[in-house]
């Protein structure tokens, strides 16, 4: 039974049989969904700060003093 698994740069869904899997010297597994999301994250983009991944950084609610 396949799994599904999710981006390590986006968060997206990787369907069975496609995207990309990396495995780092250390031991650790990435897994892609496209060859966009393996470049942003070999340039050193920060996930967060783009607006098209899945969890894009929230902005911090002002605070209301009475």
């Amino acid at each position: 039974m396949p799994t599904e698994r999710k981006c390590s740069f986006c968060g997206g869904k990787v369907e069975p049989g496609t995207g990309l899997m990396f495995v780092k010297r250390d031991g650790t597994i990435q897994f892609f969904c496209s060859s966009k999301c393996r470049r942003n994250l070999n340039l050193g983009r920060k996930p967060r700060k783009l607006k098209w991944t899945e969890a894009p950084a929230e902005k911090p609610e002002k605070s209301r003093s009475a």
